[in-house]
């Protein structure tokens, strides 16, 4: 082991290459903090989290101000204590988004440097469960794109050998009955359909849909409800045989014990961007297990596929390319499914020429012993 000498952070801002629009908002800008933590044998690790445009800069400063000054010095190995100490010290601003996103950008860079000092890949240090995970396309199916368009993605998507493919939904109920069938018609039996309603509806309005959407073979409903409405997702499940599926807006791991012990969701999306980093997912998902409940998280598909094939219950990666302009090349893929890198650390081969370039001015600050 070695101790902590250097923490540098800056923060880039990726422009989505298509245009995302769901139930509640479009994405234009996803800032995405980056952590590089090195030790005194010069051995670094990079880590990363993400917003979808706002919040960044105030994860930029609980970082530089909080949470990287108390890492100097610490033995780098020592990532659950490390973790727990720093979710401690922010306790009086704990749980919520800003935190748990500060938080996953240095947990992640403190697993990416002990795989790296002991030269294994994550999916082999996190557990080695599975050597590849079937990919759903989510890029092609946002909200304002016409039946053609979703029809033309989801056919493109099971030529390349992709298990399935993800809709959005919160136009009337008769539009996005008549979407998804245009892609069920299209693509047949035996290619899974999900749908996504960003939180969008109230529990009479979700158990509406649902009713109408069971006819057409989905695979799950997610994000039907606000995500603190761990009730109304209980009700829900009750009243249909859709999956409903919940977490890549909750912040930590004992929201997503709630929801299992309350029986309120059948998948699990923990997000390690949003739940705190990779410790917490590596809970999450062993947490589902114990219910016999399948892990398929939320983006950060870079990421998560070295985790999902870590754990015996993850079920899909979800394809939406993030970090292409930032990365030497991108996740290898074969067959329709997502294979992790056996290259040490994340797994995630950082173009920091790239990085460089695209740092946000006033986001660079650099904590040392």
């Amino acid at each position: 082991m070695a101790k902590i000498e250097r923490v540098e952070l800056l923060m880039v801002d990726l422009k989505p290459k298509v245009k995302r629009v769901d139930a509640i908002q479009s994405f234009v800008s996803q800032e995405t903090p980056i952590v590089r933590i090195t030790d005194v044998d010069g051995m670094t690790g990079t880590g990363y989290s993400y917003t979808i445009g706002t919040g960044g800069h105030s994860v930029m400063a609980l970082l530089a101000r909080t949470l990287a000054p108390a890492l100097i010095g610490r033995e780098a190995f020592e990532i659950e204590r490390i973790w727990r100490d720093l979710l401690f010290l922010t306790h009086a601003t704990s749980v919520g988004a800003i935190t748990s996103i500060a938080l996953a950008a240095i947990d992640t860079a403190l697993w990416d440097l002990k795989c790296r000092r002991l030269g294994q890949p994550l999916h082999l240090m996190a557990g080695g469960a599975q050597p590849a995970i079937p990919l759903y396309t989510t890029e092609g199916g946002w909200l304002h794109l016409e039946s053609e368009a979703l029809v033309e993605d989801a056919l493109r998507a099971k030529a390349d050998g992709f298990g399935g493919c993800k809709l959005k939904v919160g136009r009337p109920i008769h539009e996005d009955v008549a979407r998804i069938f245009a892609v069920r018609d299209a693509v047949g039996a035996g290619f899974e359909i999900f749908t996504d309603a960003n939180q969008a509806f109230h529990v009479d309005e979700a158990i509406r849909r649902a009713r109408a959407y069971e006819p057409l073979d989905i695979g799950w409903f997610e994000e039907p409800l606000t995500a603190d409405d761990i009730e109304g997702h209980r009700r829900l499940s009750d009243h249909t045989s859709i999956p409903i599926a919940v977490g890549e807006s909750l912040y930590s791991h004992l929201h997503f014990r709630e929801y299992l012990e309350r029986h309120a969701c059948s998948v699990v999306q923990v997000d390690a961007g949003r739940v705190g980093g990779i410790t917490p997912w590596l809970k999450v998902a062993h947490m589902a297990e114990a219910f016999n409940i399948a892990v398929s998280p939320h983006f950060l598909m870079e990421l998560h596929v070295s985790l999902c094939a870590a754990v015996p219950n993850a079920r899909w990666v979800e394809y939406i390319p993030q970090l292409d302009a930032i990365t030497g090349k991108g996740m290898k893929i074969e067959n329709g499914r997502a294979v992790p890198s056996d290259e040490p650390g994340l797994g995630i081969a950082w173009d920091f020429d790239a990085i460089e370039r695209m740092t946000v001015d006033g986001s660079r600050s650099l904590i040392s012993a």
